[in-house]
Parts: C-alpha cells; sequence; structure tokens
C-alpha cells in the first residue's frame, strides 16, 4: 500500500479516513490536512491522526492524495500545491461537479486523476462509489482506488460523462429514500403504530428490499411479484401507488437532478473557466 495523503476531513473525508483505519491501514501510512482548526481538533480527538493545516505538507509526505474539500474549493486548492504534484502522484477527487478539465486546469497540466462519486451512506460504510478514471491511469491505479473505497460500500467504474446522471441516481438518490422511509412511517402511525416502531419497520424493510436485489441477482420486478399475491394487501397498496403516478415521479426526479447538475457543472466552468489550453501537456 502506497502512502496516503487526505486533503480536507469534513465529513465525507472523515467517513474516508475512518473507513481507511478500519480496513486495517496503518495510521503511520496516512497524512491529513485540513484548513479548518476545528476540524484538525475534531479529527485528532475522535481518531487519534495527526491532522495538519499544511496541504503541501501532505503531498510531499504522500503518493496517493485524495481531495476531500468543497468543490468551490478544488481548483484553488490543487493550484496551492502544484508544486509538490509530482508524475508520480495519484489524485483522488471527491469534489462533486468539478470536471476533468476544471481540475487540470487550476494545476496548468495534466497529472494522474481519478474522479469519483461517493453518496451519503459512505458515512456508515453502506455507501455507492463510482470511479471515473482518466487517460493517465494505469490498472494498477485504478486497482489501488478500489481497494481504498471498498472500505465505504460498493465501488463502480465509469466513464467521466456518465457522472451527472450518477449523480442524479445515487448522489441525489438516498435523499428520494429517506423521503419515502419517512411517508412509509407516517403511513404505519397513521394506523396507530408507535412512531419509533413505525420508522424502524419502514427503514429495516426498504434495507431488507434494497440487499434483496443486489444479493439475489433477481430483476425488482420479479421480486416484487413475490410478495404481490393475487388479491392480497400488497396488490391493493401497489394498486394506489401506480395510480397516484410514483414510479414517473421517482424517474423525473432522476432526470431533473441530472439536468440540475449538468447546468451548475456549466455554471461553474463558465465562472473558473480560464484558457489554459496550451499550458495542458
Amino acid at each position: 500500500m502506497r502512502r496516503i495523503g487526505l486533503i480536507g476531513v469534513g465529513k465525507m473525508g472523515e467517513a474516508l479516513l475512518a473507513g481507511l483505519l478500519q480496513s486495517g491501514i496503518d495510521k503511520d501510512s496516512i497524512r491529513v490536512s485540513d484548513v479548518s482548526e476545528a476540524r484538525r481538533r475534531i479529527v485528532n480527538e475522535r481518531l487519534e491522526v495527526e491532522c495538519y493545516g499544511d496541504n503541501a505538507k501532505v503531498v510531499e509526505a504522500s503518493d496517493i492524495i485524495i481531495l476531500a474539500v468543497p468543490p468551490q474549493a478544488a481548483p484553488d486548492t490543487l493550484r496551492s500545491i502544484r508544486n509538490q504534484l509530482t508524475p508520480h502522484h495519484l489524485v483522488i477527487s471527491v469534489a462533486a461537479g468539478v470536471t476533468t478539465r476544471c481540475l487540470f486546469e487550476g494545476v496548468g497540466k495534466r497529472f494522474k486523476l481519478i474522479r469519483v462519486m461517493p453518496n451519503n451512506p459512505c458515512l456508515v460504510g453502506e455507501g455507492m462509489i463510482v470511479l471515473s478514471p482518466t487517460e493517465l491511469i494505469t490498472d494498477e491505479d485504478l486497482e489501488e482506488a478500489r481497494k481504498l473505497f471498498k472500505t465505504l460500500g460498493r465501488v463502480a467504474v465509469t466513464s467521466e460523462d456518465q457522472l451527472d446522471a450518477i449523480t442524479g441516481l445515487s448522489g441525489s438518490g438516498p435523499a428520494y429514500i429517506y423521503l419515502l422511509i419517512d411517508a412509509l412511517a407516517d403511513g404505519g402511525v397513521k394506523m396507530g403504530l408507535p412512531k419509533g416502531l413505525s420508522l424502524t419497520l419502514a427503514a429495516q424493510t426498504v434495507l431488507g428490499a434494497a440487499r434483496m436485489v443486489l444479493e439475489t441477482g433477481k430483476h425488482p420486478a420479479e421480486l416484487k411479484d413475490m410478495v404481490a399475491t393475487p388479491g392480497g394487501t400488497t396488490v391493493a397498496g401497489l394498486y394506489v401507488l401506480e395510480a397516484a403516478g410514483v414510479r414517473a415521479a421517482f424517474i423525473k426526479a432522476v432526470e431533473q437532478a441530472t439536468k440540475t447538475a449538468r447546468d451548475l457543472m456549466a455554471f461553474t466552468q463558465e465562472a473558473k473557466s480560464t484558457d489554459m489550453t496550451d499550458t495542458l501537456s
């Protein structure tokens, strides 16, 4: 395992750091930095890992650099460490919506870069993490990134042009499911169940159903038919959901979130872009 540097320890950065430590990676092989003194203190106390205020010091002592700063800070952060970045460094960016081009422009040259789209359940080790490697990434680099992010959940690999749709589905998707769980729980309360029990029933039902899809390999429609017996309670409930257009609403939610991600990216690019094409080599 190569030496790891983590720049930015907000919620996602802290979750990643905790996952790395839980996977057995030695604390001595990890260097961490954050601009916030409060966050540095939290990391020191919670995870007993020394957290620096100097990003350059982290880069110089690392082989893999995980960039976990807010999206708007990513280009400037990379620009601040450009003199420390070498061809052997592997940079992994978890800054949502910040394109490869924008990151390259921040440094003024191409480097080994993998963009990553994680989601909120990474905080409990059940995330969906999608890797998008650039042209300089080797098979060894990609496998190294897979190993790192497997500590936070399930990992997939795709091209950068699919990341907006992934943002709309798995990035925003947890919020849709939280809404669903809340609604199911309210339904239980309406029918006389205690709130705490109703919420547990709803959440565990969603968790169990998701595991059935992932672990059996069966299509959701087939699994649905296993529950929906003729003339039974489930069919009655499904009829109400279909009549209310719930399926179409979820599809439209993913579509709208994807379009919004594209619009935000275009706005960010327009605001930040300076024509550095000649400097990228």
